[in-house]
């Protein structure tokens, strides 16, 4: 049960804008499409839910082929058993809020359909407006119409095309919780949209992070992050600085030849370009030089820098530090003069080797 895509192949004139991607979703899991505009994630979506034909490969939703490139089966989105909410509200302002919950079941020929509105409205906490026209909600109050909406039906399967990026940051977070509840009450397979990592990292089961009309990387949300497989996934999970090195004997240096101590190295091409991920919140920052050198240790990695810049971001200060014309970006909790000469110390164990296909 769930859903399944195998080998999905999308083109759009000459350009072919998902390449031969493979992946599962299991029933009651929640799984994200993580990754920049154009790279195929809301076009794999829409071949999910039937917008979209595909030209190879095959989907299965609850092991009933609904695409097939090669057969031609084709099931119409309406029979797919599907609800899907999207980047708009898509919803109708000449109807009232029960109205456009019930359009989904009218269409499809549910004469009763108070109950399943009910239930829906209850679920998404609109049942004491459900009289209301949509001009008289607010933007968050319209989205969970756009929820409601689409579980009214009971769907085998829910799909998000980036729901939340109308709203202002303090309506995302709280209706990122409310999608999470609803998930969880509802128990079926979903996949989330989205370009936003804070999106991706704190509702997912798993994220597939794609780049280029193909999966970069697949894993739980910690595993991507601390466990990038390149410097583009690290990149665009999280801020991230990567220290161009070189093996030199048995360790590896950058280009001013600093020596840079890595925990965990991953197995590549000695021939590929290499450098060393250490995310900012793993640094240390020290503004007097001089207590730095007398107490260092063996066991950590020490730059000095100039400090080119200092920002306030409200629970720490961000710095971008240049190391031997590289910029890196660490965290404190005091501001720092720009031309300041500060060391950065970081543990071998917060580094990784990750590939520089930058």
């Amino acid at each position: 049960m769930g859903i399944s895509v195998r080998n999905l192949v999308k083109t759009y004139g000459s350009v072919q804008v998902i390449k031969d991607i493979s992946f599962d979703v299991s029933d009651g899991e929640f799984v994200t499409l993580l990754g920049p505009s154009g790279c195929g994630k809301t076009t794999s979506l829409r071949c999910i839910a039937g917008l979209e034909n595909v030209d190879e490969g095959q989907i299965t939703i609850n092991d009933r082929v609904v695409s097939d490139g090669k057969t031609g089966v084709f099931v119409p989105p309406d029979q797919r058993n599907l609800g899907m909410v999207f980047q708009s509200y898509a919803i109708w302002p000449h109807l009232t809020v029960a109205q456009n919950v019930a359009f989904p079941l009218t269409v499809r020929g549910q004469k009763d359909t108070a109950s399943d509105v009910k239930w829906a409205l209850d679920i998404v906490g609109l049942n004491h407006l459900a009289n209301r026209r949509p001009s008289e909600l607010s933007g968050g109050q319209q989205q969970r119409v756009a929820l409601a909406r689409a579980i009214a039906g009971r769907p085998q399967v829910l799909l998000f095309d980036e729901p939340l990026s109308n709203l202002d940051a303090r309506l995302r977070d709280r209706t990122r919780l409310e999608i999470s509840r609803i998930h969880k009450e509802l128990k079926v397979p979903a996949i989330y949209v989205t370009h936003d990592q804070t999106e991706a990292l704190s509702m997912s089961d798993r994220v597939i992070v794609m780049n280029g009309g193909e999966i970069a990387q697949t894993g739980t949300a910690i595993e991507v992050y601390n466990r990038p497989v390149n410097r583009f996934v690290a990149d665009f999970i999280g801020n991230a600085n990567f220290l161009k090195v070189k093996r030199e004997g048995d360790h590896w240096q950058m280009k001013d030849g600093t020596r840079i101590d890595v925990c965990l190295e991953t197995l590549l091409n000695p021939d590929e370009p290499k450098a060393v991920l250490i995310r900012p919140e793993a640094i240390e920052v020290q503004t007097a030089i001089s207590q730095a050198g007398s107490n260092s240790s063996d066991s950590l990695n020490q730059l000095s820098g100039t400090v080119v810049s200092s920002m306030f971001l409200g629970h720490h200060y961000e710095h971008i530090v240049d190391v031997a014309d590289t910029l890196v970006r660490a965290h404190s909790r005091s501001p720092i003069e720009t031309g300041h000469t500060i060391r950065l110390r970081f543990a071998a164990a917060d580094c990784r080797l990750v590939h520089d296909n930058s």
